[in-house]
């Protein structure tokens, strides 16, 4: 058996991706038995700054909608995680200190497990607050590498910024490719780079199938020693999403990569429902250039 890699489901970033809008807790609560019972996930990503403002928009508590979203896997021992933007927390703007730090206490309390941590230009210094406020309310603090291309974004770029996150005390480190625009290789390098420093270090790799390059940079991730792939899925796979299940399960696998076995029925369950949720009114918010790579 190859060495173990685990996948995690990114549902809520699979709705935001392609049309900003989320499903209603009632949608939400019928597909996670059926997502838990797909068996290959060992965290999903079920909210976060887009996912919570979109629940006030359908006229819901998205407080209420968290607890009622994160049970499901909690009872099932999945791990939960969410995206917090820094100083915007899960806002589009910033927050004080004090209310940054109790919504992490909160959060924990309603059900997430992981607090994902991304500052769009990489400045390490608005995710240390992010770091200390996730631990102390007992969630795993992940702080994310956000990927671009250019002379300025090197290995060694990445490799240092990675390296000052843990110095703030992160316990994970997500290669955090959200244009998709890393070249494979790239990605590979930054890993063993961090990896080479700190063995300990989880990574998990996070990249949209947008220009393509997602499905390769995965595999050199897992080679260069990342423990976690995030996948999407049909209908909501590549595009501006991420790697479909099924390819990046395949892959990994043909690499000799150890993975557990997708329940193809519960996975058909979970893309029906999907398509459903689509079709009853979000699928007016989908563009079709979002399905395009």
């Amino acid at each position: 058996m190859g060495k173990e890699i685990k996948l995690c489901l990114v549902y809520r970033d699979m709705w935001q991706s392609s049309g900003k809008y989320m499903p209603r807790v009632d949608q939400l609560t019928r597909v996670a038995d059926a997502i838990i019972d797909m068996g290959c996930f060992a965290r999903v990503e079920t909210n976060g700054g887009g996912f919570e403002q979109i629940n006030l928009l359908a006229g819901e508590n998205p407080n209420e909608s968290v607890r009622k979203w994160t049970k499901p896997f909690n009872d099932a021992g999945i791990q939960t995680q969410m995206l917090e933007r820094g100083l915007n927390a899960l806002r589009m703007s910033p927050v004080p200190k004090d209310v940054r730090r109790l919504m992490f206490k909160v959060k924990k309390l309603q059900g997430t497990d992981i607090s994902r941590s991304f500052d769009g230009l990489n400045d390490h210094r608005n995710l240390r607050l992010s770091i200390e406020y996730a631990k102390e309310g007992g969630m795993i603090a992940q702080s994310c590498l956000c990927i671009s291309h250019s002379p300025i974004h090197t290995v060694d770029y990445y490799v240092n910024l990675a390296m000052q996150l843990i110095e703030y005390g992160t316990e994970e480190i997500c290669i955090k490719d959200m244009a998709g625009v890393g070249r494979p290789v790239t990605i590979g390098r930054i890993v063993a780079g961090i990896k080479a420093k700190h063995p300990g270090i989880l990574i998990q790799y996070h990249g949209h199938a947008t220009p393509g390059f997602s499905v390769a940079s995965a595999l050199e991730a897992a080679r260069a020693g990342a423990e976690i792939i995030d996948v999407g899925m049909e209908p909501l796979s590549w595009g501006t999403g991420h790697a479909d299940l099924l390819t990046t399960h395949a892959m990994l696998t043909d690499a000799g990569f150890s993975l557990p076995d997708v329940n193809m029925d519960a996975y058909m369950q979970v893309r029906t429902l999907t398509q459903e949720f689509i079709d009853d009114f979000l699928g007016y918010y989908i563009s079709p250039q979002s399905r395009l790579m």
